[in-house]
């Protein structure tokens, strides 16, 4: 593919997506558009370099956004448009959307409206509206002879933060109602995405991954159930699903994937 390549992850201040970030900035040459919702971009940049070393901060590219205002998101993408000449023609590499959040409801009666309406508006809602906005960064869809888009180095990777419990087939357990439901959502519309990736030709997949029990404030209060070579540390999990997509290709498309690169049962 002829253009620019960068990655995008959105968000990118702490726990898994932090990492994520700053493992690609510290193991690939990929300029990294990150998003945050802070009002001081300095202090966001120093924090995600602060640990790195012999990486060149000019390839580290921050962009506000709120998950919560579709003005934001808009404005995010048409941001990262003007960061490029008009001929430079940039177009992901790979994205990364890790926006999630959990209201843990163990019975009918802890189901509150305004929670669920946020859980429903992080996990899906916003995701939904990141395709809307930034899917205009793939690339250019290719002809029907054109066979060099198959491979996995030459795919775009659109990735989605989503989890096992988003699995129908696999719930055994119950509760965690809101959490369950948003990504069981949050899959066919990361199925229907892909649907249209393939539809229009264009040389990209869309997929999810579900990262394990990392240590993040949205699963601590859960640390203790989880066995200790199960609760991973950030560092960890970005690692491994960073390698998991770098693998995928045409047969990993439409579906979800977790840190061991095994499938996750719809």
């Amino acid at each position: 593919m002829s253009g620019v390549p960068f990655a995008l992850v959105c968000p990118s201040t702490r726990g898994l997506s932090l990492a994520i970030a700053r493992h690609l900035l510290r193991t690939t040459d990929l300029p990294v558009f990150a998003t945050h919702r802070s009002q001081n971009a300095r202090d966001v940049q120093d924090n995600i370099l602060s640990p790195l070393r012999d990486v060149n901060p000019e390839r580290l590219k921050l962009l506000h956004l709120d998950l919560t205002s579709e003005e934001t998101i808009a404005s995010a993408a048409e941001q990262l448009s003007k960061a490029y000449p008009r001929d430079a023609k940039p177009y992901i590499h790979t994205a990364f959307f890790c926006g999630g959040i959990l209201h843990p409801e163990r019975r009918p009666t802890d189901l509150d409206r305004d929670s669920v309406e946020h859980t429903f508006q992080i996990n899906v809602i916003s995701h939904l509206l990141l395709m809307k906005h930034f899917s205009r960064f793939l690339p250019a869809p290719v002809s029907k002879n054109d066979k060099s888009s198959s491979t996995s180095k030459s795919l775009s990777k659109w990735v989605h933060m989503s989890a096992r419990v988003g699995s129908i087939s696999d719930n055994r357990l119950g509760g965690w109602f809101s959490y369950r439901a948003s990504k069981a959502a949050l899959n066919q519309a990361i199925r229907t995405f892909d649907l249209y990736l393939q539809q229009k030709r264009i040389p990209a997949i869309c997929v999810g991954t579900h990262p394990g029990t990392v240590k993040t404030d949205l699963s601590g209060e859960f640390w203790g159930g989880v066995p200790k070579d199960k609760l991973f540390e950030p560092e960890y999990a970005a690692e491994r699903l960073v390698e998991v997509v770098n693998n995928m290709d045409e047969k990993s498309r439409g579906k979800v994937w977790d840190w061991a690169g095994k499938e996750v049962p719809p």
